[in-house]
């Protein structure tokens, strides 16, 4: 079956849930498959921390439906259990369908529920396209909510049934309670609860021991935190007995549709988009079906955000990928015909960076020289003249980019 992991806004405690959910399942040594819902490069570090596999990305936006659908489908086909996170508030998403089109069809299932024909009234979902519930319907899995009751009580109840209420297309699995204060609080949760037949999965007390620091961006990434592993086992423990296992494992297994009905349908063989295909095509046959070239790709503490699925499309595509630090390493990579700078956080490292003179030298030789390259966010920042740290410290960068 396998489950998505949402929440009922951001900050609710998802990733605390999920990560010990993970721990829990690896401890106890099984092989598990996580997945992220939406443009997130930070949470899936953390997973791929615990499971010792690379976390997925499904962005419906940045990929597609279907796409999101084979990703899926693909790799949970060599583990035994598998789980979803979700993205800010369950359906928090973006405006891609036609306002007229979502009052056309709330309006068309009002008819039908009047005139007694089968049928659900439809919702206008303009808001909630790529969100995790969007998510949750494509790949036809139930719903494990994530309440904050830190300031809650008997409005707990209202919540979980808004939610349970909005889509009535949704499965939903249960409730995870975080942040309950006492016993005495659970008991008022819990009464409050019991009239909406909706199981409690989950119960997490209030630990600051078990919160993940935070900055801008979101959580701190997993390089930059050297007792994560404690952290880990911490949560791991106390998954043991914040979750009800002997109703949850069987909802995280993957059966044999894999999760969702028509699964057989999408597996096939997975194939790149069709327009880097016809690209390969017309590019690779004189090489054999490779592009033959090595790519130096940046990875290190200052250089971490990338998606799984792009490194592998590159591969597929021929290219070796050599991975480096411009942080630590003293030498340019060997014999490479193009450079990756991906996202993360340079300014934290910005004297570190500007300070391995002998690498900002041989980037900015091998750029100018006409290296093909490709940076983004914060990969981008590093070859710019100067990066800024947080304490407002200008420091020398590689200088390709007359810009601060």
């Amino acid at each position: 079956m396998t489950l998505v992991i949402a929440g009922e806004r951001s900050g609710a405690g998802k990733t605390t849930v999920t990560i010990a959910l993970l721990a829990y399942l690896i401890r106890h040594g099984l092989n598990v498959q996580s997945f992220k819902v939406g443009p997130d490069y930070i949470d899936p570090m953390f997973h791929a921390f615990v499971t010792g596999r690379p976390c997925r990305n499904l962005d419906a936006i940045l990929t597609s439906e279907s796409y999101v659908q084979k990703c899926f489908f693909r790799h949970i086909q060599d583990v035994n259990y598998a789980l979803v996170e979700g993205v800010m508030g369950l359906f928090d998403g973006v405006n891609r369908r036609k306002k007229e089109e979502g009052r056309r069809k709330k309006e068309e299932g009002r008819r039908k529920k009047e005139e007694g024909k089968e049928g659900k009234e439809e919702l206008n979902y303009d808001f909630s396209f790529a969100s995790t519930a969007h998510v949750a319907a494509l790949l036809n899995l139930p719903i494990l909510l994530v309440i904050d009751c830190s300031r809650l009580s008997g409005s707990v109840a209202a919540i979980a049934h808004g939610f349970r209420s909005f889509d009535k297309n949704l499965n939903f699995a249960g409730l995870v309670l975080n942040r309950v204060a006492s016993d005495r609080h659970l008991e008022l949760l819990t009464d409050a609860l019991e009239p909406l037949d909706l199981p409690i999965l989950g119960v997490l007390r209030r630990d600051e021991a078990v919160t993940i620091p935070d900055r801008h961006l979101g959580l701190i990434p997993a390089e930059e935190l050297p007792n994560l592993e404690v952290a880990i086992d911490k949560l791991a423990d106390l998954a043991a007995g914040a979750f009800d296992w002997e109703k949850l494992l069987p909802m995280l297994a993957v059966t044999a549709n894999g999760g969702g009905e028509g699964s057989e349908q999408l597996l096939g063989k997975y194939s790149l988009p069709s327009v880097i295909v016809t690209q390969k095509n017309d590019v690779v046959n004189s090489l054999d079906g490779k592009f033959g070239v090595r790519i130096a790709v940046a990875r290190d503490r200052a250089f971490n955000f990338y998606y799984q699925d792009n490194l592998d499309l590159l591969e597929e595509l021929g290219a070796e990928l050599v991975f480096w630090s411009p942080l630590d390493d003293a030498v340019f990579p060997d014999n490479v015909q193009g450079l990756y700078f991906g996202g993360g956080f340079p300014e934290v490292f910005a004297k570190e960076l500007s300070g391995n003179v002998v690498i900002r030298d041989a980037v900015k030789s091998a750029i100018v020289a006409g290296m093909p390259t490709y940076a983004e966010c914060g990969g981008l920042m590093y070859l710019c003249d100067s990066i800024v740290d947080f304490d407002g410290n200008s420091w020398q960068g590689v200088g390709v980019l007359k810009s601060t």
